[in-house]
């Protein structure tokens, strides 16, 4: 059987990693497997190390921090995501920007907590719960050159309620984050 790999970029506590593992790790779509070949954290205090653990993948560390630009720690993730030729690199809370050392060499799926072009940013829950918008969602989009500004694959949407807090917010963006983005990287290998 056909198999298609991905690589999984996080940065924090790493629960739409956990999701991706529950839900695609070595399972069968469309004719083919999909195996998360690589785990790939830059922040070695992440929670996500655990949970990547938790699933037999033992997470690939490369802290930022170590590296004097950021096209140099670029260029160390591009060599870890080809050594383990994934056909495709999901960032599931990837806090970092990325440079066009990664950009032209990677083939890149990102995960927004808002309905894009709109919140752009490590902010972008906070900033949306607190515009004038009635509803809330989430973006997968194509990584580019532009944060947050690349091709548009899918978006969810809900209505806001007067009685939310932020925290409800939170969780319901990551209720429909959990639920499409799975969905999507398996039409994304599916093409």
């Amino acid at each position: 059987m056909l198999v298609k790999k991905i690589a999984v970029l996080f940065s924090g506590s790493g629960t739409n990693l956990e999701n991706i593992l529950k839900k695609l790790h070595l399972k069968e779509f469309n004719g083919f497997k999909i195996e998360v070949v690589t785990a790939i954290c830059n922040n070695p205090d992440a929670g996500g190390i655990i949970r990547s653990r938790n699933f037999g993948i033992e997470p690939i560390i490369i802290n930022h921090k170590d590296f004097p630009s950021r096209e140099d720690f670029d260029k160390e993730l591009v060599v870890s995501i080809k050594k383990c030729k994934a056909d495709l690199t999901v960032l599931a809370g990837f806090m970092r920007f990325l440079t066009p050392v990664f950009i032209q060499n990677i083939k890149a799926i990102n995960l927004h907590p808002s309905l894009l072009p709109l919140f752009k940013g490590g902010h972008a829950i906070e900033e949306s719960f607190k515009s004038s918008m009635k509803v809330g969602g989430i973006t997968v989009h194509h990584v580019s050159e532009e944060l947050d500004g690349g091709a548009i694959i899918a978006q969810r949407c809900f209505q806001k309620d007067s009685s939310m807090n932020l925290d409800d917010y939170e969780k319901k963006i990551h209720q429909l984050e959990y639920e499409l983005f799975p969905n999507v990287i398996v039409d994304v290998l599916s093409k």
